[in-house]
């Protein structure tokens, strides 16, 4: 019975997916959030009961398995569609189903207006049941078609608003910049089948595991590792993410909290037995997410748009589970991408209620005093910022974050040195946001009130937001290790944590940003954002990377296509094309329909042969 509960929770999405395309539109907004939503919630209890069963009895082998069928046999290579239920795959699928849920009813009050509502859901179901399949497939192939599907749902929802070409330009951008990551990917995945003649998870990394040289380990986790930047949104293929924003907000909320970014921290967390075999792979991994993190952050300070500093928060905090990754702190990662997927997708779904009030206006020197006038969404708002922010014992963001720093101290402290120095910056940007918005002068006067649709999630959130780290805590404060006891037969032992100080300055820093953000932005008349100097410009434009972008690849290669367009090759499949139209055109001339043509035309074909044959 559990065995079938693992294609069923991909299929219930599925099949709405399917069923809300096939509407065209007709179905309206109540029926169609219905069939959206409540398939994603179908799957969320069917994930909660076989997780139950999991949790309760575990499997003899440690996993849960359900082949579904042989996709392809050939000479020296097989390959399969299977789904696998193991701890790692356990706690993502809880992630997604849940938090997409929550986000799936959020959206129904959002968009329940807009005239492609359908087409929206479509969208959002299937791109849960795709990353449903990247997380429980046991092999590979199976794996990249998941990995591919939430990269094409991402396309189209980034660009749902298509008649605005702001919105076009953003989904193709996200588009080409994920593609890169992907090639890369493929061709790891394809030095991988050559080497191994299999991609089957667990036969690959017992090989990896046992002999590294087989598989060019070097080089496959390299390519591997580019696919998990470009879909993880890490510098150098960071780009893409901020644009994102042009989708509505629910879609950044999928996005940024139970899904396509968090994909890169899964893949490198299942095959970690394949990276640790190549330090240098781990210290890439580790060198990204550190540096990420800290330029996210800088450009997060200077943000004026709502949904944009949130956006680049998510690079940065996506950048310390890169950084727990690479100190091989595996469950400090996974466990940040939990608490993560709590507080993100409720800062992004308070921010969606503040722009629906505020008549869609998204600058925050916009906005101000709005805690009198919206005071649930202030309180929610208030989790998320503080869990971000990382506050000491009250929110589970505090608990996660504190055991990547623990786990950066173990392998370098000069990366404990930077994630603290991320920390800090952290508190000091989020914050700035919740007193310029909140506090202060009001700018916009706000219009109607936050449904039930949309309050229930953000409550549920706000909720899981503050409590969500009791699962994993300190022995200083209280021996509580349930997600690392989970994860332990998978990645073995948790770090040992390292002196109580660490504990304390983990604690004090995140208040510190807290008072510098109030010294600095505390509620006071400010009609406009300061002036900016050079530096401020060139974080707020994420460092400049698109320009840099521009200067050395694409502006090169539109010139050379420019100057390229009449080579010789041109000019030879040009010289082609006018001989066949001249030949037509001559062909057409002897098919006029008049018979005595046709009659002359044989007369003279006749007079040829006979003179031809008459030659001695």
């Amino acid at each position: 019975m559990d065995a079938l509960l693992l294609p069923l929770i991909v299929a219930c999405p599925l099949l709405a997916a399917g069923l809300l395309f096939m509407s065209a539109g007709r179905m309206p907004p109540l029926p169609t959030c219905v069939i959206g939503a409540g398939s994603v919630g179908l799957s969320a209890l069917m994930a909660a009961m076989l997780a139950t069963g999991f949790l309760r009895t575990p499997p003899p082998a440690g996993a849960l398995h359900a082949t579904l069928w042989s996709w392809m046999q050939v000479e020296g290579f097989n390959t399969r569609i299977a789904f696998t239920l193991d701890p790692l795959s356990l706690v993502m699928m809880l992630v997604v189903t849940g938090v997409g849920f929550l986000i799936q009813l959020y959206a129904y009050g959002y968009m329940h207006d807009d005239p492609g509502i359908a087409r929206f859901f479509g969208c959002m179901t299937l791109f849960v049941a795709a990353m449903l399949v990247l997380v429980f497939s046991s092999d590979l192939l199976s794996l990249y078609i998941g990995w591919e599907g939430v990269g094409i749902c991402s396309y189209l929802l980034i660009g749902f608003w298509h008649t605005d070409t702001a919105n076009v330009a953003a989904a193709r951008k996200a588009f080409i910049v994920t593609r890169i990551g992907d090639a890369a990917l493929l061709c790891g995945l394809l030095l991988l089948a050559t080497r191994a003649g299999t991609l089957d998870i667990p036969a690959l990394l017992h090989i990896a595991a046992t002999r590294p040289a087989d598989l060019s380990a070097e080089t496959a986790a390299f390519l591997l590792l580019g696919g998990a930047v470009a879909k993880s949104a890490q510098v150098p293929l960071q780009t893409w993410l901020p644009d994102a924003m042009a989708g509505p907000t629910p879609v950044s909320a999928l996005i940024h909290a139970a899904t396509m970014v968090t994909a890169g921290v899964y893949l490198i967390a299942r095959l970690h037995p394949l990276f640790a075999s190549v330090p240098a792979a781990m210290t890439a991994v580790t060198i990204i997410g550190l540096v990420t993190l800290l330029l996210a952050a800088g450009s997060a300070l200077v943000q004026t748009d709502i949904k944009r500093i949130l956006a680049y928060s998510t690079m940065s905090q996506i950048g310390y589970m890169f950084l727990a990754l690479g100190a091989g702190a595996w469950q400090a990662a996974i466990f940040h991408l939990v608490t993560h997927a709590f507080f993100k997708a409720l800062l992004f779904m308070a921010a969606g209620a503040i722009i629906l009030r505020v008549h869609h206006r998204q600058d925050i020197y916009q906005m101000g005093g709005l805690a009198r006038a919206m005071p649930g969404v202030f309180v929610a708002f208030l989790a998320g910022a503080a869990a971000l922010a990382g506050l000491p014992l009250l929110t589970a963001g505090f608990y996660s974050k504190e055991m990547i720093l623990q786990g950066a101290w173990h392998a370098a402290p000069l990366l404990w040195a930077g994630a603290l120095l991320g920390a800090f910056a952290t508190a000091i940007y989020i914050f700035r946001c919740l007193f310029i918005v909140f506090f202060g002068t009001r700018h916009t006067e706000p219009h109607g009130r936050t449904g039930a649709t949309m309050a229930m999630p953000l409550a549920c959130l706000a909720v899981l937001a503050l409590t969500g780290g009791w699962m994993e805590m300190p022995d200083a404060i209280a021996p509580v290790h349930l997600l690392s006891h989970l994860l332990s037969p998978l990645f073995g032992a948790p770090m040992p944590e390292g002196p109580t100080w660490l504990l304390w300055a983990g604690s004090l820093v995140p208040l510190a940003g807290v008072g510098v953000a109030w010294l600095l932005w505390r509620p006071r008349i400010q009609t406009r954002a300061p002036p900016e100097d050079a530096l401020a410009r060139l974080a707020r434009a994420g460092w400049d990377f698109d320009t840099l972008y521009d200067v050395l690849i694409i502006h090169p290669f539109v010139t050379l296509g420019r100057l390229n367009q009449t080579d010789i090759c041109d000019r030879l499949s040009n010289a082609t094309a006018a001989t066949a139209r001249a030949g037509g055109r001559m062909l057409g001339r002897m098919q006029s329909g008049q018979v005595r043509r046709y009659a002359g035309w044989i007369a003279a074909g006749t007079v040829v042969a006979l003179c031809l044959g008459a030659r001695p």
